[in-house]
């Protein structure tokens, strides 16, 4: 053959296999779009639409023939689709609605925790395979669809829990015969549980806690869900009896309504429920007494009774629950005894019985419990002696009788329960000494034995306890010398010793307790002098009161070192020497009492320059000379200056800056010359003036007026009857058109703004506690939308602006709901509870006004606006965490000072993110009071509003396995139990 034949030959046989291999790429391209299945197509469809799924679902790919490996996807040997589980990634989209392509087979849709928002698509309900959905965790809003709940569905668990959802449960939810798991707590649900509940006989766990507007009835057909075994419905509306069909629930272990507004008996068929271990039943309604029934469930663990309305006795037949671990029946009205048979429970944890009218001796036989870690029967009236055998308890932690009527001594035999870490005796009757053996007690860390008659010295062997925090003996006939062991407590941080008779020094030693934060010696015998170096070291210290003693000698320069003091109180001693200058280095003092000493010498400007005094200086009956210091003009919040008794001089200018005053004492001084011409000083009381010959409130003797003055004289007698005239027109004239209007919607033509109107309309009883100059009329101008910077339950706070000599003020608002009876109590219980709170972790409440219709509230601005908002409102601020820090330290603070140092002390009951606010530099301030009560002397507590407040804060407690909302549980589940031993924390 040619050479040129071959060449053409070869030539042509390259074009083919060219042409070949294109082909064939082509092909594989065309595959390459193809590849991925129906099924696949249809879950790429979904990734389009989600925002995060490029990154989330990266695997995810079309060129894949089959989706069954990809993430989150199952299939079966046949390669059909039969699970799709996504959990805890950022999809950030909505629900699939159309998977009619993976439906036939798909049994399991997971998709908990990724960011998902929209409805649940009512398609859903279609997919004839699922018999898994969940879709909890999410951001998912409107209604559950109907459409899930068809006849003949599959659906054995159904979660929607954790998202947004509304309206109603649907009736068909009845339909789903085959479910399980009803999972749908911490939503916004309303209604009613629809009666169909009882067609589903299968049903084994019912979960819809935090859902506040689920409301109505228990229906009595849930009695029928034969397989039930747990019913959690906490923190909602439920409301009425509990049905006595729940009596024929067999497999049922929980049942955990708490926190409701349940009524009427507890009923007696409960102790039918044979495998009942959990009842969770308190801070509800229920009344009448505890059925005796109950000590038939062997297998109760549980139960939780705290704040209802139960009477009667406790049944002795509890006794022979033997399994019984808490037993919590505390804030109720139970009577009679503490049955004896309780020593049966061996198993028993926790016996809590606080807040109830329970009577007769501590039995003995409770040492039997050998297990009881917390034991509190305080608020009773208990009464005999504390028996020594509860010294057998070793397990014990906590044991608070205070508040009852018990006799005798302490027993030394408390000593013997090793682990207890608190112990509170206080206000009762008890005599004798303090028992050495209690400083003996490895844990202890409180002990509280305040308003007693125990008597004796404090004992030596307290240096050894050197766990001990909090001492509190206030209010005994305690005697001696404050012990110099006392200087080994390191962690020693709340000292009360005050109204006893103790005598001698203040020991050196006591500098050793370097985290001091509260110092209480008032009202004893004590002498000597302040050891030099005595608080050189003491960093932390906060409250020192050392008054109505007899300690003499100067005060120590150190004292300066007391950066976070905010009261000092020495008054009513012997103190001599000039006031320290250094002083004015306790920056966040708010409290300065030296009065009743013998101090000489002259003011110290320093005073003058410290910021946060803003409660009370009383420098009075001393021997202080010379005049005020102009520094005294930057006291501007300043409430209570008495600086009578001493012999100063000069004249009062330097006080006319002080605008926040609200109470003035300088009589028996030397001031002399003209006072400020302020209408405060117009308004003294010549009590508070008297004793300065030459001081003139308004004209001195001798002032000549000049010409020039005659003349603005009658200027302004002109123009005030000028103005007066013009008033006179203008209230004519509001009269006319007030007539007007009134006679106009008595004919049927009032304007839809009337009721708004009326609302801010004069008379107005306005009570200012802080020296401000509030118009209610230059209020009302800012209670606009635009300047709303909260809502809550009973009504919305706005951001205010008024008039100021100097400049404006903005001041935040509070306006209640009008003709609402649960926001006129909240008002009445803020309006009780604030006025005489001042600490720097609680909001100021600056006065109020009140018309017949309207109530408003003024409170300092506090400009970054709630916890709440700065952790979950998304607005980008980036808080540090040494702030954080210092805002869970300061609402702690906060909340101790109302349940330990105000007389009477104060449960908050709301405490929640958005109730603490954040000022300029991120200071925390609890506020809203509305559902605050009192706690009195002896106990009692003044009633509280009709409802629990709005949806915040539970402590954990002591959870069972798988812990949510419906489970919370303990001796710690809100701040209203835990603060009944408000002595004890």
């Amino acid at each position: 053959m040619p050479p040129g034949a071959m060449g053409s030959r070869s030539r042509s046989r390259w074009r083919s296999s060219a042409w070949l291999l294109r082909c064939v790429l082509a092909m594989a391209c065309v595959g390459c779009a193809l590849a991925a299945d129906a099924q696949g197509a249809a879950l790429l469809a979904w990734k389009r639409t989600l925002r995060g799924g490029a990154e989330a679902l990266g695997d995810w790919r079309d060129s894949d023939a089959s989706p069954c490996r990809w993430t989150g996807v199952s299939c079966d040997a046949s390669g059909l689709v039969t699970e799709l589980s996504l959990q805890f990634v950022d999809l950030h989209g909505g629900v699939p609605a159309d998977l009619s392509a993976v439906g036939a087979t798909l049994a399991r849709l997971v998709l908990t925790g990724t960011n998902l928002t929209g409805p649940i698509p009512p398609q859903l309900g279609d997919l004839p395979a699922l018999t898994h959905l969940d879709l909890s965790n999410n951001a998912l809003t409107g209604s559950i669809p109907a459409s899930l709940c068809r006849p003949g569905s599959k659906l054995e668990s159904l979660y929607v829990n954790s998202n947004r959802l509304e309206g109603a449960i649907p009736d068909a939810i009845g339909n789903l015969t085959a479910l399980r798991e009803l999972i749908f707590y911490d939503n916004q649900l309303e209604g009613t549980i629809p009666a169909s509940i009882g067609q589903m006989a299968s049903l084994e766990v019912i979960r819809g806690g935090g859902n506040k507007n689920l409301q109505g009835a228990l229906p009595p057909e849930i009695g029928n869900c034969s397989n039930l075994t747990m019913l959690g419905l906490a923190e909602t509306s439920i409301s009425g009896p509990l049905p006595a069909s729940l009596g024929r629930l067999k497999n049922l272990d929980t049942i955990a309504i708490y926190t409701a507004l349940l009524s009427g008996p507890i009923p007696p068929e409960l102790g039918q429920c044979s495998s009942l271990a959990n009842i969770y039943l308190y801070e509800n309604a229920l009344s009448g007494s505890i059925p005796p029934q109950l000590g038939k469930l062997g297998n109760l663990r549980n139960l939780l009774l705290w704040q209802n309305n139960l009477v009667g006795v406790i049944p002795p037949e509890l006794g022979a629950c033997t399994g019984l671990t808490v037993l919590d029946l505390s804030m109720n009205g139970l009577t009679g005894h503490i049955p004896a048979s309780l020593g049966n429970l061996t198993s028993l944890q926790e016996l809590q019985l606080s807040g109830n009218k329970v009577s007769g001796p501590i039995p003995a036989e409770l040492a039997r419990c050998a297990n009881l870690t917390d034991l509190e029967l305080d608020n009773n009236q208990m009464s005999g002696a504390i028996p020594a055998e509860i010294g057998k308890l070793t397990a014990l932690r906590m044991l608070y009788l205070w508040a009852n009527q018990l006799t005798g001594s302490i027993p030394p035999e408390i000593g013997g329960c090793a682990s207890l870490e608190s112990l509170d005796l206080s206000q009762n009757a008890l005599t004798g000494p303090i028992p050495r053996a209690l400083f003996r007690l490895p844990r202890l860390s409180k002990l509280l034995l305040i308003d007693n008659t125990l008597s004796g010295e404090i004992p030596p062997e307290i240096g050894n306890c050197t766990s001990l925090v909090r001492f509190r003996a206030s209010g005994n006939h305690l005697a001696g010398a404050i012990p110099p062991e006392v200087g080994k407590l390191c962690n020693l941080s709340f000292l009360d010793l005050s109204s006893n008779r103790l005598s001698g020094a203040i020991p050196a030693e006591i500098a050793g307790c370097r985290n001091l934060t509260f110092v209480d010696l008032h009202g004893n015998a004590i002498t000597g002098v302040l050891p030099p170096g005595l608080f050189h070291d003491m960093l932390s210290l906060q409250y020192l009161d050392l008054s109505h003693n007899s300690i003499g000698g100067a005060i120590p320069s150190d004292i300066g070192k007391l950066g976070s003091l905010t009261k000092l109180v020495l008054g009513g001693n012997r103190f001599t020497g000039q006031i320290p200058q250094e002083l004015g280095s306790c920056s966040r003092l708010q409290l300065l009492d030296l009065g009743g000493n013998t101090l000489s010498g002259a003011i110290p400007a320093s005073i003058g320059k410290i910021p946060g005094l803003e409660i009370t200086l009383n420098l009075s009956c001393n021997g202080l000379s010379g005049a005020i210091p102009k520094e005294f003009a930057g006291l501007v919040r300043l409430g209570v200056l008495d600086v009578s008794h001493n012999q100063l001089s000069g004249d009062l200018q330097p006080l006319s800056a002080l605008q926040n005053l609200v109470a003035l004492n300088i009589s028996f001084n030397s001031f002399a010359g003209r006072a400020p011409e302020t209408a405060f000083f117009a308004k003294l009381p010549t009590s508070d003036v008297e004793g300065n010959p030459g001081l003139c409130l308004s004209r001195c003797p001798g002032d000549a007026a000049s010409s020039r003055e005659r003349a603005a004289r009658r200027a302004a007698k002109v123009a005030t009857a000028v103005l007066l005239s013009a008033l006179a027109a203008l209230l004519a004239a509001a009269a006319f058109l007030l007539v007007g209007r009134r006679r106009g919607a008595a004919l049927g033509g009032a304007s839809p703004g009337d009721d708004k109107d009326a609302e801010m309309l004069p008379p107005w009883d306005v009570t200012l506690y802080q020296k401000l100059e509030i118009s209610v009329g230059d209020v009302a101008r800012s209670l606009t939308p635009a300047n709303v910077i909260g809502q809550g339950w009973s009504g919305s706070v706005y951001r205010a602006s008024v008039p100021s000599p100097a400049a404006g003020v903005t001041i935040a608002v509070k306006k209640f709901r009008s003709c609402d009876g649960a926001a006129a109590e909240a008002f009445a219980c803020e309006v009780g509870v604030l006025p005489r709170v001042r600490h720097r972790n609680i909001v100021r409440l600056l006065g109020w006004a009140a018309n017949r219709r309207t109530r408003l509230l003024f409170y300092d601005y506090l400009p970054n606006g709630t916890l709440g908002g700065l952790l979950h409102g998304g607005g980008g601020a980036v808080v540090e965490w040494e702030v954080r820090l210092a805002i869970a330290v300061g609402v702690a603070e906060g909340l101790a000072y109302l349940h330990h140092d105000c007389a009477p002390a104060i449960l908050h009951r709301d405490v929640k993110a958005d109730n603490i606010l954040l000022g300029e530099r991120y200071e925390a301030c609890l506020a809203d009071f509305g559902l605050a009560r009192v706690v009195a002397d002896d106990g009692a507590s003044s009633s509280p509003p009709p409802f629990a407040g709005s949806y915040g804060y539970i402590a954990p407690g002591k959870p069972p396995p798988n812990p949510s909302r419906s489970f919370v549980t303990g001796p710690a589940a809100k701040e209203t139990k835990l603060t009944v031993a408000m002595n004890s924390i």
